[in-house]
C-alpha cells in the first residue's frame, strides 16, 4: 500500500490554478493526473481507492476535474461487432491488447477513399443532444467536497487533424486539410461548430464556474512540426481563434493540447490570445524545460512536461523523483506551471514510479 504525503495547503484549487494561468505563484503548483485505464485501476488499488475515484485523486492532490457532458441522442452511426463507435463523430475503435494491459486503437475509417458527396452527408449531432444539466449537477457535486478549478472541453475540442483522421485516415486528412479540399473544410466546421456550440452552453450554464477550456490540436512530429507555419495561419489559426475568443468572452483562460515539437506555434498563439499549453513533452525538438521558460516564460502558462516516455515508465523511483524534481526547479519559480504528465501515464510504468512522481509533487512542488 502506498501514500502520498500531501504538502500543507493554504489556498483552494481553485485559486492555485487561477495563479497559474495568471502566471504566478502560490502555496504549491497545481497537480494534474491522466492515465490508462488499466495502470489507472492498479494505482488506485495500491493507494487503498479501488472503488473511489475522487477520493483517489484527493490522495494525489489533483485540483482539476472537469465534467463530463452526456450524449443523449440517438445513434447515427452503424455499429459493427467487436468495434466500438463515438456517437459524437462515428470514428471506429478495437481493443488492443499487449502484455501491460491494451488500448483502443482507430480502424475502419469510415470516410477513408470515399467521395465528396459521401464525406459532405456524414452526420455530426446537434448540440441539443446532449445532457448540460447533468454536468451542472456534477460541478455541484464537487463543490460540495472542495473547490477544485472546473473546466470544460478537452484535448479534441477544436481539433482539425487528428479528429479528421480518425473517420478518413491521416493520409486523407493532411491531403483535404492542406489541399483546402472544400468537402473536408465543410467537415472539419460542421464538427467545429458543434463543439462551439457545445462549450457556450455549458459555459453560459455553469454560470462563472467554469475555470478554463480546454482544447486541442497536435502540431508536431517528435523532430519537427507536423504541419507548416503557413498551413497553420491560413487553414488552423482563424478556426482555433474563434474558440479561444469564445472562452474570453466569458472571461476564462483557454489552454491547448500541441503532441510533439510544437514550440513553433507559440508565437501564434500568444498572438491569438492563448493563455496555457499543455502536453510540453520534453524529448521532443524545441520543448526542453530550459528552452521553453526561456522563450516563453510570463507569456504562457505550462501544463504537462512530465514525460510518460522517460523515467516513469522505463526508470527507477529514485530516477523519477530526480526528473520530477529537477523540472520542478525549472519550471515553477516565476509561477505559470502545472505539474502534470505529458499524456495519459501508460500501462507499463511501474506503481511505485507513480507514488513517486505524485509524491515529489508535493515535496519539490511548494512555495516557501
Amino acid at each position: 500500500m502506498y501514500k502520498i504525503i500531501k504538502s500543507p495547503e493554504t489556498m483552494t484549487s481553485r485559486e492555485r490554478v487561477k495563479r497559474a494561468f495568471a502566471y504566478e505563484t502560490s502555496d504549491r503548483v497545481p497537480i494534474n493526473y491522466f492515465s490508462n485505464p488499466t495502470i489507472n485501476a492498479k494505482f488506485m488499488a495500491a493507494l487503498g481507492f479501488a472503488n473511489d475515484e475522487q477520493g483517489f485523486l484527493d490522495a494525489l492532490g489533483v485540483d482539476y476535474r472537469g465534467p463530463h457532458i452526456p450524449y443523449v441522442g440517438r445513434l447515427l452511426y452503424p455499429e459493427i461487432p467487436g468495434l466500438k463507435v463515438n456517437p459524437l463523430n462515428g470514428c471506429y475503435t478495437r481493443w488492443m491488447p499487449n502484455e501491460y494491459g491494451g488500448y483502443d486503437d482507430y480502424c475502419n475509417f469510415p470516410l477513408k477513399g470515399v467521395s465528396d458527396e459521401k464525406i459532405a452527408a456524414h452526420p455530426f449531432p446537434s448540440p441539443d443532444d446532449f445532457d448540460y444539466d447533468s454536468a451542472i449537477e456534477a460541478i455541484k457535486a464537487y463543490d460540495k467536497v472542495h473547490e477544485y478549478a472546473i473546466f470544460c472541453g478537452h484535448a479534441s475540442i477544436a481539433d482539425t487533424i487528428n479528429s479528421t483522421g480518425f473517420i478518413m485516415g491521416m493520409e486523407d486528412a493532411f491531403v483535404g486539410i492542406a489541399t483546402e479540399n472544400e468537402a473536408v473544410l465543410d467537415l472539419v466546421d460542421r464538427k467545429h461548430a458543434l463543439d462551439l456550440a457545445m462549450m457556450d452552453r455549458i459555459l453560459d450554464k455553469a454560470k462563472g464556474r467554469i475555470d478554463f477550456m480546454w482544447m486541442g490540436e497536435d502540431l508536431g512530429t517528435q523532430h519537427s512540426p507536423l504541419i507548416s507555419a503557413d498551413l497553420y495561419r491560413k487553414v488552423l489559426r482563424p478556426r482555433h481563434q474563434k474558440f479561444i475568443d469564445l472562452a474570453k468572452s466569458y472571461n476564462v483562460p483557454a489552454m491547448i493540447h500541441t503532441c510533439g515539437a510544437s514550440s513553433w506555434v507559440y508565437e501564434d498563439l500568444i498572438e491569438m490570445g492563448m493563455t496555457a499549453v499543455d502536453t510540453l513533452q520534453p524529448e521532443a525538438a524545441g520543448m526542453s524545460p530550459e528552452e521553453l521558460v526561456k522563450k516563453f516564460g510570463g507569456r504562457l502558462s505550462f501544463h504537462g512536461c512530465i514525460s510518460t516516455a522517460g523515467p516513469l515508465a522505463y526508470g527507477t523511483a529514485d530516477d523519477i523523483t530526480e526528473y520530477c524534481k529537477r523540472t520542478l526547479e525549472i519550471m515553477k519559480p516565476n509561477g505559470g506551471y502545472h505539474f502534470s504528465p505529458t499524456h495519459a501515464i501508460q500501462d507499463n510504468s511501474p506503481i511505485e514510479n507513480l507514488a513517486a512522481m505524485y509524491q515529489a509533487a508535493h515535496d519539490f512542488g511548494r512555495y516557501d
